[in-house]
């Protein structure tokens, strides 16, 4: 068995193992190491807030680590006084907030953020206004913090909730590329948190879980312009090809590791889905995926299992006066270059199959004639776990179901040359409430 190989094996049983810990240790009023928020969700998404809607960000540079044991140089966002992290962090608003994005540059080029979606944005307190040199060439599509050391005041109302992409607009096929992106949720004023209820939008069906809210940015990486960029030399854009795509930032199976994990330092978002299956009374709203795409080409992520219902799409709500609801049921998710998608999804348990009062129809072949998965808990009954063979790797806490979703593109699925590797993660399916699942 090659070296390679075993290294590999033993990245994926790690981080398996380290999720079922962590989430083991949250049951048991442990919390995961961070030193970027306070007490984060183990899953979903997190928000980076503040009081006033003010936040300033400062460029930094660093390493993320992706799955097939390389390192590559990035460069991206990061909260003042707090360390490089990739991608940058997901700045959560009130719709009607004053929002003000206090830039400083430390990188030696003039670098900008542009904020798709919003209007009325001020630089420094004035319109912001496409640059040019002297020549009359584009240099950036708003005003820039000059390199080394220059800042800048960005602000604008949030009018409308929605997900919304924010990043440089200083030579964005460079910088964009190197990781100068992050998601800006804005809130739809009809949110009831104290019911555990939000909403996408202002007016449709759109209401969510506010507990089982999802992100699923997905990204690309050509490591030869990250390797110019930290050497200080020019590259030429024409020669740009992907080799690596992610998913929050992370390739399968870090993907699947809880937000915070201690072994990826600089990535900080996971993106397993934790649900229980619909319930009219405990469980009766869906989850939201929020899914967001920063690459140069169209991303199909293909959730298996479930259908999801799109009800906005870069930060619309689907819906018109004359038609009233527009939302569409969606199997894979085709999300176009800088788009952003909106999707509520259940998972319903049809069939209700258990094992005394409603059985399979099929009889279950022998255990000599299986081959048993690390997430599958020797039952096919939610909520049950049966003995494994002896040598089995069982990840499974209670009997609950995993159901994955990948990009469809299949040679994105991949890590320059690794197979299964790239934006891939899992629906985890939890028995219904109550239960004594470790949460």
């Amino acid at each position: 068995m090659s070296t390679n190989l075993l290294r590999r094996m033993r990245r994926v049983f790690m981080s398996l193992l380290a999720l079922a810990l962590v989430t083991a240790s949250l049951a048991t009023g442990m919390e995961p190491a961070s030193a970027q928020v306070q007490t984060p969700p183990a899953d979903g998404v997190v928000c980076t807030t503040s009081p006033n809607a003010t936040f300033t960000l400062t460029t930094q540079t660093g390493y993320i680590g992706l799955s097939d044991d390389n390192t590559v140089f990035m460069w991206g966002y990061a909260e003042s006084g707090k360390p490089f992290q990739h991608p940058s962090p997901v700045l959560c608003v009130n719709e009607g907030d004053t929002v003000t994005v206090i830039l400083h540059n430390t990188l030696a080029e003039d670098v900008s953020i542009v904020f798709p979606g919003q209007g009325n944005v001020l630089a420094n307190g004035v319109p912001v206004q496409p640059q040019f040199d002297a020549g009359g060439n584009l240099t950036s599509l708003t005003n820039v913090a000059p390199a080394n050391g220059g800042s800048i005041t960005y602000s604008f109302v949030a009018g409308r909730p929605g997900t919304y992409i924010y990043q440089s607009g200083t030579k964005p096929d460079k910088q964009v590329r190197m990781g100068l992106f992050g998601v800006l949720i804005v809130r739809s004023n009809r949110d009831d948190v104290a019911n555990d209820i939000r909403y996408a939008y202002d007016t449709g069906e759109n209401g969510y879980k506010a507990s089982t809210e999802f992100m699923v940015l997905l990204s690309e990486i050509d490591p030869y312009l990250n390797q110019a960029t930290e050497r200080g030399q020019t590259f030429d854009m024409s020669m740009y090809h992907p080799r690596y795509w992610l998913i929050n930032g992370r390739g399968f199976p870090d993907s699947i590791a809880p937000n915070f994990a201690t072994w990826l330092p600089t990535q900080p978002y996971g993106s397993l889905a934790r649900i229980h299956p619909y319930d009219p009374v405990n469980n009766p709203l869906p989850a939201l995926v929020r899914y967001i795409n920063v690459g140069t080409i169209e991303f199909p992520f293909h959730p298996h299992g479930n259908n999801s219902r799109i009800v906005g799409r870069d930060g619309y709500v689907l819906e018109d006066a004359v038609n009233g609801d527009l939302s569409f049921e969606k199997f894979s998710i085709n999300i176009g270059p800088g788009q952003t998608w909106d999707a509520t999804f259940s998972w319903y348990d049809a069939e209700n199959y258990q094992p005394d009062t409603n059985p399979v129809p099929v009889t279950i072949p022998n255990i000599q004639n299986m081959v048993y998965g690390m997430f599958f808990s020797g039952s096919p009954y939610l909520g049950t776990e049966a003995t494994l063979p002896v040598g089995t790797t069982g990840m499974t806490q209670c009997g609950e179901y995993y159901i994955i979703a990948h990009n469809h593109a299949l040679f994105q699925l991949d890590s320059w040359g690794v197979p299964m590797t790239g934006p891939a993660t899992f629906t985890r399916v939890d028995p219904p409430l109550p239960n004594s699942c470790p949460q």
